[in-house]
């Protein structure tokens, strides 16, 4: 008979989770053993376990289905947590598996003992404690369905470690929660559909979730020409459709300023697969809801879109050519270097987009590229760009993978290098290295804690900049395998570009860039 760690592995096979990013200990070593058991499971070891939990949230999020992911005990939960909110925000699908202590050494409070319910339950999520060995294939059963959806979501199976050497006799009725079975709010694409009639040009569609793949965003498109509608993706999409041949459609600012420009003189807003926007923070007296007062507010869903279009009397689109940019020259700047990745960038490739401050100029330089994908930092925990990178690239093999990546965040999970490395992914890796948190620069002064003193003092500059000493990204990303290189001109980055392009494997560009302030 099979022991409960082959039958884990087999159940998440038979569910279609077939790869799975570790960061194993002692309590998941009979699971790890067992992996040489299950040869069409593909193991990939993570050196940290948010670089697990990102890498699973990437996959998912171009695989269209989850990975799992093996994490030992609490604390390795904990430190995937940051990256599982991002997935809970993507509404990613996620299975984890999380060893526990045997059942027996529980009561003696070793020091590794934790709350794992309270760990696994924090990014919205469905928790699985079997009760026996024997529950454990119906445990990895109910997390799967729960992880689909809809909607996407993170789902936990608590391994214990003596379940996993015990044998796994017939499966017995699993006693734990249930998932949720998703949003059962009634469709607003009737009152959408009044609104649009009798208020076009004064209506937003706001668009989430499915309705920003390339069906979505024609469908939008056909219904904006239609009505005189605006349209709007909501700041960070989990992954968006972009470049030639796609409806180029503006992301609502990140800033409350930003969007309350973008939401003026609306009467109308029509969610489609996005929430409500609201300030990512809050600020001295600034309104944290970004609705405008007396905007009337539509949810419906994003596969209403086209029937909704059809029954405007939408005709098809007309997209104009929208040109590349040229090949610039010069020292980098913040515009410059996204004009090279504008005029470079191969056809279907997926960005991990990361870039923070130094990225703002990204969509514009990007809009006439060939059709892309883009992912970007949906839960604003940041260190996820690069362990996105990982999961998109072992979702697709076949495609070039874009990580464009700030510097400070880039630090929070850089061990991913090592990652791309040993899997040999096809993923460049361009570092925009400014030397700072620039965008806590930037929100020091726009929360008003240091009025008058212009940037700060120094004891505050101090903990918003990373120099002193600089951070040598080319010798940390060679020292965990991946070609590196520095560019510090425009020429410079377009020539090293191109040629990681041309190879395979990882590459990393270290790119000079200023503040974006």
């Amino acid at each position: 008979m099979a022991s409960g760690a082959d039958t884990v592995l087999q159940r998440l096979l038979d569910g279609g989770v077939d790869v799975c990013f570790a960061n194993p200990g002692t309590s998941e070593m009979h699971f790890v053993a067992a992996l040489d058991n299950t040869p069409r499971m593909r193991a990939v070891l993570c050196l940290f376990e948010g670089v697990a939990t990102g890498a699973a949230d990437g996959y998912a999020r171009i695989a269209g289905h989850p990975a799992a992911t093996l994490l030992h005990l609490g604390p390795g939960l904990a430190n995937g947590l940051a990256n599982l909110h991002n997935a809970r925000r993507a509404h990613t699908p996620v299975v984890n598996i999380v060893g526990d202590h045997a059942t027996h050494h529980v009561e003696f409070d070793a020091p590794l003992q934790s709350d794992i319910e309270a760990l696994a339950g924090w990014p919205d999520g469905v928790v699985f404690r079997p009760e026996s060995a024997a529950q454990l294939a119906p445990a990895v059963d109910a997390a799967i369905a729960a992880a689909a959806g809809p909607p996407g979501r993170v789902a936990t199976v608590i391994l214990p470690a003596d379940y996993s050497w015990s044998t796994a006799q017939t499966p017995g009725e699993l006693v734990t929660p249930t998932a949720a079975t998703g949003n059962d709010a009634r469709s607003g694409a009737e009152a959408a559909l009044e609104a649009l009639r009798a208020h076009g040009p004064e209506t937003v569609l706001l668009l989430g979730g499915a309705a920003t793949t390339e069906a979505g965003l024609a469908a939008a498109a056909r219904i904006a020409a239609a009505t005189g509608a605006r349209m709007l993706v909501e700041t960070f999409p989990a992954r968006l459709r972009r470049g030639q041949g796609i409806p180029a459609v503006e992301r609502l600012g990140y800033l409350a300023e930003q969007a309350e420009q973008q939401l003026a003189g609306a009467s109308h807003l029509v969610l489609v697969g996005a929430r409500a926007p609201v300030a990512f923070f809050a600020y001295p007296g600034k309104p944290s809801g970004l609705v405008p007062i007396g905007v009337q507010t539509h949810v419906m869903a994003p596969d209403e879109l086209a029937d909704l279009a059809d029954q405007l009397g939408a005709g098809p689109l007309a997209l104009p050519d929208i040109p590349r940019p040229e090949l610039p020259e010069g020292p980098l700047t913040v515009a410059n270097w996204a004009q090279v990745i504008g005029a470079l960038l191969p056809p279907d490739a997926i960005i991990s987009d990361e870039a923070n401050t130094s990225g703002m100029l990204l969509p514009a330089s990007t809009a006439g590229a060939p059709a892309h994908d883009v992912l970007t930092l949906t839960g604003g925990a940041i260190g996820q760009g690069l362990p996105v990178a990982v999961g998109a690239a072992v979702a697709a093999p076949d495609r070039p993978v874009i990580a464009l990546q700030a510097d400070g965040s880039a630090l929070y999970t850089i061990s991913a290098l090592w990652t791309m490395a040993r899997e040999n992914l096809d993923i460049t890796v361009v570092i925009l290295n400014n030397h700072a948190y620039a965008i806590l620069q930037m929100e020091l002064a726009r929360v008003g804690a240091n009025a008058g003193e212009g940037s700060g003092g120094e004891k505050a500059r101090s903990l918003l900049n990373i120099g002193n000493p600089d951070i040598d990204f080319v010798a940390i990303a060679q020292g965990f395998g991946v070609p590196a290189t520095r560019a510090t001109t425009a020429e410079e980055l377009a020539a090293q570009f191109s040629a990681a392009l041309a190879e395979p494997g990882p590459h990393l560009i270290d790119a000079a860039v200023p503040a974006f302030m």
